[in-house]
This record gives structure tokens, C-alpha cells and sequence, in this order.
């Protein structure tokens, strides 16, 4: 009964077409981002905190994370940490992509010198490792949560202007744009009447993509010290202090966070890449 169950399982997903199995994938994936950022968003801190009776114990039904050195429960920690960097990362990268479309743009639209200079500036920022220029960032901005946010916004709209301003270019050449030139309609009122609304598409999409490389970034800043304050439970937070105690057979303290944090950081991969195939109009509807 069990076999025949499974078997028409498959048999139904394998009916669906395309469309039907990214709308499953992003569903899947939406759900799963929306469990953590609700579970961590409305989490007691006393869930995580320090109980010395249970300190180090192993993965169990009790504490399927284990628990760490002063007892606290690594999985509400890892939730917690998840929501953290889900947070700065959907914020940061939102500004970023509004930050890409006004430079991106400003590029397509309002002359050569202009596009020059933000050329050069797309160039000069590309030029710098991320992590480095995060960094500075953060510490010319005093760390904590306003430097990793600040630090994300300022380093990660550079590809996404440049594919809106691509894009705009493109558009700029349709007989309409050419029209409106010509009726005397100003570069302002085109750009929002008959331009901007064309790049939503690239624009959610890129925001989307842009989330795992905010997130990961931010983790890696904070495991560097430069970013999150300690007492924060994030991500970058765990993982630096489960580093000391890794020789001492506690494995479970780096594992699990950092398996959690790959599997929200390809939810949202798979989020930006189902979207494309669904907004894109040679893949929606297959």
C-alpha cells in the first residue's frame, strides 16, 4: 500500500508541467523562509538562554541541535540567528536594489556623461573585494547592525545597474520611447510612464538573487568580528565562537547552524531562479 501510494506520488509530479513544478518549488521555499522568520521573530529569549546543567550535550530528541557550552539550546539559537540574517539581509538588499535602479537608470537615461561616471563608479566598486570594502564599511560606521546593513547596501547593486541599465537601453531604442521624444514628452515623465515599468521583472528578480550573497556576507563579516555584536545570536555570532570547541569533538556546534544557513541561503536561490522562469515569457508557460 505504501509502494503503491509512493509510486502515485511521482506519478502525478511527473505530470505536472514546468510552470506547475516552479510555482511547487517556490511555494516550498517561500513557506520555508516565512517558518523561520515568524518562529525567530516571536521566539522568548529565555529559549536560548543558559541552563549549565546541560552544557555540551550531543544532538538528542530533547535538543535535536545539541547544546553548547553554557547549555543553550542550539536550535532556537540557529532559528533565531536565521531570522537575524534574514532580516538584514531582505533590508539591505532592498535598499541596494533601489540604490541599482536609480544609478542604472540615471545611466541609460540622462546623457553620456553621466553614464560615463556611473560607469566608472560601477567599476571602481567591482573593483574591491566585497568583503573587504564590508569591512571598512563597518567599522567607519561603528559596526553592529546599522554598519553590516549600511556595508551591504553600498557593495551589492553594482551587476543589478548595470542589467537594468542594459535593459533601459534596449527599451530606448522601441518606437514609442522615440515618439514621446519627439512630442517634446520630458526624460522625467518617460522613464516613469514607459520605462521603469518594463524592468520590474529584472528588478524583483534581482532583489531576490541578491538575498543569499547579503546573507552570507553578513555572516562572514560578523565571524570576522566586524560585524554583529557578540551577545547577538547570529549566524556569524555561532559560528565563530563554535570554532574553538570544534578539536573538542563538539561538531554539532558548526554543523547544524552552518547547514541551516546554506539551506535558507538556496530558499532563496531557487525563490530568484523560479521567478525567472515564471516572469520570463519563453519559460512561463510551458
Amino acid at each position: 500500500m505504501i509502494d503503491n501510494a509512493l509510486l502515485q506520488k511521482k506519478s502525478n509530479y511527473k505530470k505536472l508541467n514546468l510552470r506547475q513544478k516552479t510555482l511547487l518549488y517556490l511555494v516550498v521555499s517561500v513557506v520555508f523562509l516565512l517558518i523561520i522568520l515568524i518562529w525567530g521573530g516571536f521566539m522568548d529569549k529565555n529559549s536560548y538562554g543558559v541552563d549549565f546543567t546541560v552544557r555540551n550535550n550531543p544532538p538528542s530528541l530533547k535538543h535535536i541541535f545539541g547544546t553548547d557550552w553554557m547549555g543553550r539550546d542550539m536550535l532556537t539559537r540557529t532559528i533565531k540567528g536565521l531570522s537575524t540574517s534574514l532580516i538584514i539581509g531582505v533590508v539591505a538588499s532592498l535598499v541596494s536594489c533601489v540604490f541599482a535602479v536609480i544609478i542604472g537608470s540615471a545611466c541609460a537615461i540622462f546623457g553620456k556623461k553621466i553614464d560615463k561616471f556611473f560607469l566608472w563608479l560601477i567599476d571602481l566598486f567591482q573593483g574591491m573585494p566585497h568583503l573587504i570594502l564590508l569591512v571598512l564599511i563597518s567599522i567607519l560606521t561603528g559596526k553592529g547592525t546599522v554598519g553590516i546593513l549600511v556595508g551591504v547596501a553600498l557593495t551589492h547593486w553594482t551587476t543589478l545597474s548595470r542589467i537594468i541599465r542594459a535593459e533601459i537601453l534596449s527599451i530606448k531604442g522601441e518606437p514609442y520611447i522615440v515618439i514621446a521624444k519627439k512630442l517634446g514628452t520630458s526624460n522625467v515623465k518617460i522613464a516613469s510612464k514607459h520605462i521603469l515599468p518594463h524592468i520590474i521583472p529584472q528588478f524583483i528578480v534581482g532583489a531576490v538573487l541578491l538575498f543569499p550573497h547579503a546573507i552570507l556576507h553578513e555572516a562572514g563579516v560578523t565571524f570576522l568580528g566586524f560585524g554583529l555584536p557578540p551577545e547577538e545570536p547570529a549566524i556569524g555570532v555561532i559560528l565563530s565562537e563554535s570554532m574553538r570547541y570544534i578539536t573538542s569533538g563538539y561538531w554539532w556546534l558548526a554543523f547544524f547552524p552552518g547547514l541551516a544557513l546554506m539551506l535558507m541561503v538556496f530558499a532563496f536561490d531557487a525563490i530568484g531562479h523560479n521567478l525567472e522562469k515564471i516572469i520570463n515569457p519563453n519559460t512561463g508557460q510551458e
